[in-house]
């Protein structure tokens, strides 16, 4: 940020008028070092590589800030510009794609998942699969379980590094189980529940998800730097660190001679982008703001159940939603091994902010910290700055 002030010059006729934008520019140029510092010290306190800081503030605008190592081994900086994996945060595009599908008729939240999947030869064997609704699948009430932490899914992946997975074969590892509770009776978090959504999307407009997702939500949001995470070779990735005892390919660092360890491809609606967090900070501020799709809608997305992932959490349609000392704020986690994410909005500030950290090691951050902790404390600093008078 510029440390002199900023002049704006607007022309009405042959006249002009000139103001003076410092305290603006000192009060962001302020909190920019306030995070540098915090994220600064975040480093020094964990064990992890580095990270990525990214701010959207009430006016559009963005900060990046960056800390540590990129990768290790090369010595090479952690920048604002490098990608990382933003594991299960990958869904908040899924869903938004399917919140203008479900805007535009194409299916309903309340839609037996039987209407469009019903005649596949494997359906019937998919727990609960008569009684599951879209909407079930989407706030992880569908009684699904996850078939990404199946012992012999992790071995299977490990083993054909460059294998494609197709959707069916991912949920071929849960056919013929039993489901832990009736349809919309509990809740269990599932990247299952979104590879069978996905799975619909591309039925119901006959486009492979991925383009959907280009062309209804990265390109109208301009994310140019969020791709998706579909081959095992991503330009710009920064390396991360899963530890030694990675069930996930078996190796500490997921990149070794410019390809990763595993193809994660089989994210896809699931997880399935890189960015930088930067980008994502922007991509949370407009998803959250209602510019993912018709503002219409945003109710119905953060109309929010129980869950299981903290006090005072609920989980929406692709969304957690919690109640922090900085109020309610909105967003999603995300674990890829070796990299992590956290993307948080702050509804009465209308920003956001997104932190990325490319170690996925337990207590990496050092006694008492965690990603998502770090992030909730990020935003409110956020919210604290953004109180003063700017």
């Amino acid at each position: 940020m510029p440390s002199h002030e900023s002049r704006i010059t607007i022309h009405l006729g042959r006249a002009a008028l000139l103001f003076l934008c410092a305290p603006a520019l000192l009060n962001a140029q302020t909190l920019e070092h306030r995070l540098q510092s915090r994220l600064d010290s975040a480093h020094r306190a964990g064990r992890f590589a580095g990270a990525q800081l990214g701010v959207a503030l009430p006016d559009g605008s963005t900060l990046a800030l960056a800390v540590g190592m990129a990768d290790t081994a090369r010595g090479e900086p952690m920048t604002t510009k490098h990608l990382l994996l933003q594991g299960s945060v990958g869904k908040t595009y899924a869903s938004a794609v399917a919140m203008q599908l479900v805007h535009e008729g194409r299916f309903s939240l309340d839609d037996p998942i039987a209407k469009y999947l019903g005649s596949e030869p494997w359906f019937g064997r998919l727990p609960n699969a008569q009684a599951i609704t879209v909407r079930q699948l989407m706030n992880h009430t569908s009684g699904l379980v996850r078939y990404e932490f199946n012992e012999q899914f992790t071995a299977d992946l490990t083993a054909s590094p460059d294998r494609v997975w197709t959707p069916r074969e991912l949920v071929s590892y849960i056919l013929g189980t039993a489901a832990p509770f009736a349809a919309g009776q509990g809740w269990d978090y599932s990247d299952t529940n979104y590879i069978v959504l996905g799975m619909i999307m591309e039925k119901v407009t006959g486009r492979a998800y991925y383009d959907l997702a280009r062309e209804r939500v990265l390109r109208p949001a301009g994310l140019t730097a969020t791709v998706p995470s579909d081959a095992r070779v991503i330009r710009g990735l920064a390396n991360g660190y899963a530890g030694p005892n990675n069930p996930f390919g078996g190796s500490d660092a997921m990149l070794v001679d410019g390809r990763m360890v595993i193809n994660p491809q089989f994210e896809w609606t699931g997880g399935g982008m890189a960015s930088t967090a930067e980008d994502l900070a922007r991509w949370g501020k407009r998803l959250y703001d209602g510019g993912a799709f018709d503002p219409s809608m945003l109710p119905r997305l953060l109309d929010g159940v129980p869950a299981r992932l903290g006090q005072n959490t609920k989980y929406g349609l692709g969304v957690i939603i919690r109640e922090t000392p900085s109020g309610t704020l909105y967003g999603h986690s995300g674990f890829f091994p070796g990299y992590q994410a956290e993307m948080l909005y702050l509804p009465q500030q209308k920003a956001a902010v997104a932190f990325q950290v490319n170690s996925s090691v337990p207590g990496a951050m050092g006694r008492g910290m965690s990603p998502g902790r770090f992030a909730i404390e990020i935003a409110g600093i956020v919210a604290e700055e953004l109180a003063k008078k700017w």
